[in-house]
């Protein structure tokens, strides 16, 4: 039997979710699918419409056989950074094939654009280059893969794709890449699925379960939480992502602005892209600084499984090389504490339960 990995945010979970997970089980009858997910926010810096319980109900209830989390420090950051903690993950679980959408679905070239990301050391200096004419890490990336290869990824699935195999390289595993034809129809309904809650045309784009949980959403508004912490913090600058004197920007134009849009707008320069700002304000919401900031895999939280995800993990957990956390007990919660705080706090915004993180595994007996 091989062990499938999938890497997503399910932010929300849709059509396309359930198209991608029917591919694996076309390519791999008996397989095993683990699924990495990110938890309550999301690589762009935005908070997630599905919580991580509600994205592991889905996911077990959708053929998904064992699902864990992509702890905070992985998930809300830049697509490297993103790829590294996910496939530290899947690495220790064992995992046989990585399967991912593609908007280009050539792996040779993602294997060949990794390679020249790795090993050039015109690459390299191509970056630091651009970097210095004041363009974003991103389009820096991209303009030095076009001048040595005349070809660049553009396309935000061949993006991350480019980051897993980069990865899977970099880290010496034994995962092989696999990619599935990405639909732009899918990327664009996952945009208009979060713009859309509580509109009767999202009922197109998604499975009848994930209706009836989005049916009862509402927009995530946090602009007041980031107002109060913009102007009541002494030092903004202690924040992972705050640089170059940003933080004066944000303290210049906080007052300027009514809405969290508006805000962005006015604090954008050249060097920051939308992501990475977005990032940066999740950043200061929940007081995650650069000290905080590591890229070790410390722990493996496992948030639910079925029978035959819970055979699996037995079979190999003592073979895993860090903790594996099911239900959370007290000498656990040290080691959890930034999750358990970014949970919190993510409960707070949008009403949610604050002891959710104290709920046990997901256990589907199917």
């Amino acid at each position: 039997m091989k062990t499938i990995g999938i890497i997503c945010e399910y932010n929300p979970f849709h059509n396309g979710h359930i198209y991608h997970i029917n591919k694996i089980k076309e390519l791999f009858p008996d397989s095993l699918i683990v699924l990495v997910v990110t938890n309550n926010f999301t690589e762009r810096g935005s908070i997630s419409v599905l919580n991580k319980k509600e994205k592991t109900e889905i996911a077990l209830n959708h053929n998904i056989d064992l699902v864990v989390e992509l702890p905070f420090k992985f998930a809300c950051s830049s697509a490297d950074t993103f790829a590294e903690g996910s496939i530290k993950i899947l690495k220790e679980l064992k995992v046989d094939y990585l399967v991912f959408g593609s908007e280009s679905n050539n792996i040779d070239k993602l294997i060949n654009l990794a390679n020249i990301q790795l090993k050039s050391k015109e690459y390299s200096s191509l970056v630091k280059s651009y970097l210095k004419e004041g363009i974003n890490y991103p389009t820096a990336l991209s303009k030095a893969l076009k001048e040595i290869t005349n070809t660049t990824v553009e396309e935000p699935n061949d993006l991350l794709g480019l980051s897993y195999v980069k990865e899977i390289i970099k880290q010496k595993t034994n995962i092989n890449a696999i990619t599935i034809k990405r639909s732009n129809d899918y990327h664009k309904s996952s945009t208009d699925i979060r713009n859309s809650l509580n509109k009767n045309s999202i009922k197109e784009f998604v499975p009848d379960d994930v209706y009836k949980v989005l049916k009862n959403k509402k927009d995530i508004d946090y602009f007041k939480y980031i107002k109060y912490k913009i102007l009541t913090d002494k030092d903004l600058s202690i924040y992972l992502d705050v640089d170059e004197g940003i933080e004066n920007r944000l303290l210049k134009y906080i007052n300027e602005c009514n809405n969290l849009d508006d805000f962005i707008k006015h604090i954008k320069t050249k060097r920051y892209t939308y992501n990475k700002i977005n990032r940066m304000l999740i950043h200061i919401l929940t007081s995650y600084t650069k000290i905080d900031n590591n890229t070790n895999l410390d722990y493996i939280r496992i948030l639910g499984f079925n029978k035959l995800g819970k055979e699996y993990l037995n079979k190999i957990k003592k073979d895993i090389n860090v903790p594996v956390i099911t239900n959370i007990k007290k000498k656990d919660e040290v080691l959890l504490n930034t999750d358990i705080k970014v949970e919190k706090i993510y409960s707070l915004i949008t009403n949610n339960d604050l002891n959710s993180y104290k709920d046990p595994v997901i256990y589907l007996d199917k």
